[in-house]
């Protein structure tokens, strides 16, 4: 099985997105003690992939079927190789900048030709809108900030968000200034299935999700601003504001920037697909599945999890997300796995990565 569904069904030509809008904050805590293994994981943008080198692994082998987002995972090893933090945050577009076509060229001198090539051909989308900015993802974020969220909340009303607040304060804010009728009529039109499909995911990643993705919003939107304090919240921030503001994402704080670009080496790119990867045969004490089981069909999900397996070793955990589509340890291989109930259940509560329903940390047993 070298093939993942989804590799016949959606687009991977462009960049889907140009940062991570997962938490590596609760990825590498469930990851555990890492030091010397060998790690796996699905590529994106590449910023958990980075943050997994914080754990001091022997290696973290990275994978994706685009290389568009393998793209930009050598671009943040250029960024992290060349350039200082605060540099590092204004190519990115975390924080303003004039210079980031510079930046850029600097961040690209060490890198292959094709790199190279394909950054220098959005050299104006990066001077305008960061690295971290040029994605579907976050083009759709873009439209939604500039055209549609003015129709509904002033600027006054969206920079209280990030006011921190006591727990009871923030549910009033919620109640009686934020989730007002035009919200909820916003969320109904914008976080359709059909517009969500054209303009933010591909359509294709819906096949195997049932409800309305403008509902499960809604539902989870008391997650980023109740139950945990929106100033912390990069994500919450970047769809808000276009930046991230005083909350960075792990792998763009600068109490970790010296550490991952000492172990840039560690890294051991491996285009294709994860199926891929588990042919050769290889074994690893950890996996970063992002949310690549929400594509598949229940059929498939159960073949490509038992194959995960094989290529695990005793004790090595499985972490992912699932946004929709309820996906957990099939009932075949159950007997082979311990779910890591207390710790999955506290890591998702304070999982900034707030849209995820769920979030799963599954270990092997010895």
């Amino acid at each position: 099985m070298t093939r993942s569904e989804i590799e016949d069904k959606a687009d991977f030509g462009q960049i889907r997105y140009a940062q991570l809008w997962e938490d590596a904050d609760v990825l590498t805590e469930a990851l555990g003690d890492c030091v010397g293994g060998t790690l796996v994981s699905i590529c994106s943008a590449g910023d958990n992939a980075l943050a997994m080198l914080t754990l001091d692994p022997a290696r973290v082998v990275v994978v994706d079927l685009s290389m568009a987002q393998i793209a930009c995972l050598r671009l943040r090893i250029g960024a992290f190789s060349m350039l200082g933090h605060t540099e590092f945050l204004e190519l990115m577009g975390a924080r303003p900048s004039n210079r980031r076509t510079a930046l850029l060229m600097r961040a690209l001198a060490g890198q292959d030709a094709e790199t190279q090539a394909f950054w220098t051909a959005r050299a104006d989308q990066v001077q305008t809108f960061g690295a971290g900015g040029v994605g579907k993802f976050e083009r759709y974020f873009r439209l939604f900030r500039r055209y549609c969220l003015p129709l509904v909340h002033s600027q006054g009303t969206i920079d209280d968000i990030f006011v921190s607040r006591p727990e009871p304060q923030r549910q009033e804010f919620l109640n009686n200034r934020f989730n007002t009728w035009r919200w909820r009529l916003l969320l109904n039109v914008f976080f359709s299935r059909f517009v969500m499909g054209r303009m933010g995911r591909d359509k294709a990643f819906f096949d195997h999700v049932d409800g309305s993705p403008a509902q499960h919003v809604a539902r989870r939107i008391n997650q980023a601003a109740v139950a945990n304090d929106p100033a912390d919240n990069p994500y919450l921030h970047w769809i808000m504001k276009g930046t991230h503001g005083n909350a960075l994402p792990m792998t763009w704080r600068a109490e970790h920037y010296e550490t991952i670009r000492g172990r840039l080496d560690r890294l051991q790119i491996m285009p294709g697909s994860l199926e891929a990867f588990i042919a050769t045969g290889d074994k690893a004490d950890g996996f970063n599945l992002s949310d690549i089981f929400e594509y598949m069909s229940p059929q498939v999900f159960t073949a490509v999890y038992g194959a995960i397996l094989n290529a695990a070793s005793p004790g090595a955990r499985l972490v992912y997300w699932n946004m929709m589509a309820p996906r957990r340890v099939p009932p075949a291989y159950r007997p082979r796995v311990k779910t890591q109930t207390d710790l999955q259940d506290r890591l998702k509560a304070r999982d900034k990565a707030f849209f995820y329903s769920d979030f799963v940390v599954e270990q092997v047993k010895a």
